[in-house]
């Protein structure tokens, strides 16, 4: 545990006797053109229109982070079929930052659309803090994973419970569980289509689409955040750093998800 906050304090704020505060991720320069993020954004749109026309109850599922935020825009700017026929929730935790939940504010404010929100069931959440403390899921990849279900996977799967697909924000560039992300999959698990719809889309694509459209964003992006959860589970990224080094850094990174993807990983 505190070799965990310790951890914290070196990567944020420098805060360890001698050491300078490292240099921390930032979004990067888009050097493609106009005209090829243009196509990237057409492509997008007509990936979005695909869906909501095969689907009556399509879902997307939104951390309220960068990537989600160029859905998110893509979709309630899209057309009247794919504003009425995807709709946006966000899983609210318990484990937010403040930054996190302002997104919400922000959505409401900049496109008159209130994102619903889905929390984990309190009994259970209250038998584990006594069970393992608030912060037990450092202790172990099990007792993480247990957190992550009760406070992720349990919302999710009622957030589904109607839907007929649904979508996320994943990229391949992401990380090693997604190198190999399809654009559309099975969730096997729910018996429903998983869309990934940036899947091929860079770091960079995003961070110009997301200046181009002057889309609202999470401020902890500006604070060395590429990768955003739950507050106790997600730290800055030093420069050079994988852009998911600071989700669960203390895992392996060939385990780092959270249930929601579960499928990502190669068992």
């Amino acid at each position: 545990m505190s070799t965990v906050l310790s951890e914290i304090a070196v990567v944020e704020a420098g805060a360890v006797s001698g050491l300078r505060p490292p240099a921390l991720w930032v979004a990067p320069e888009y050097t493609g053109s106009i005209e090829a993020l243009a196509q990237k954004e057409r492509e997008l749109g007509e990936r979005l229109a695909g869906i909501a026309a095969r689907f009556f109850r399509a879902r997307f599922a939104s951390s309220l982070a960068a990537e989600d935020m160029v859905l998110t825009d893509a979709i309630l700017r899209g057309t009247e079929a794919v504003r009425a026929g995807i709709r946006v929730f966000t899983l609210q935790t318990g484990r937010l930052h403040a930054e996190t939940l302002a997104v919400l504010d922000k959505v409401q404010s900049h496109y008159g659309y209130s994102i619903e929100q889905f929390t984990p069931d309190a009994e259970a959440v209250e038998n584990y803090l006594k069970k393992n403390g608030l912060n037990g899921f450092y202790d172990s990849i099990d007792l993480r994973k247990e957190c992550c279900g009760i406070r992720k996977v349990e919302p999710l799967n009622r957030a589904l419970s109607h839907a007929d697909a649904w979508m996320t924000g994943q990229r391949r560039e992401q990380a090693v569980t997604r190198a190999e992300l399809p654009f559309e999959e099975m969730d096997e698990a729910r018996g429903i289509p998983k869309f990934n719809p940036l899947a091929d889309w860079s770091e960079a694509e995003v961070w110009a689409y997301l200046k181009r459209h002057n889309v609202p964003i999470n401020d902890l992006h500006a604070k060395g955040y590429p990768s955003i959860g739950c507050e106790p589970c997600t730290r800055a990224v030093r420069a050079g750093e994988d852009v998911r080094a600071g989700r669960w850094w203390w895992e392996s990174k060939d385990s780092k998800e959270c249930g929601l993807h579960e499928q990502n990983i190669k068992h």
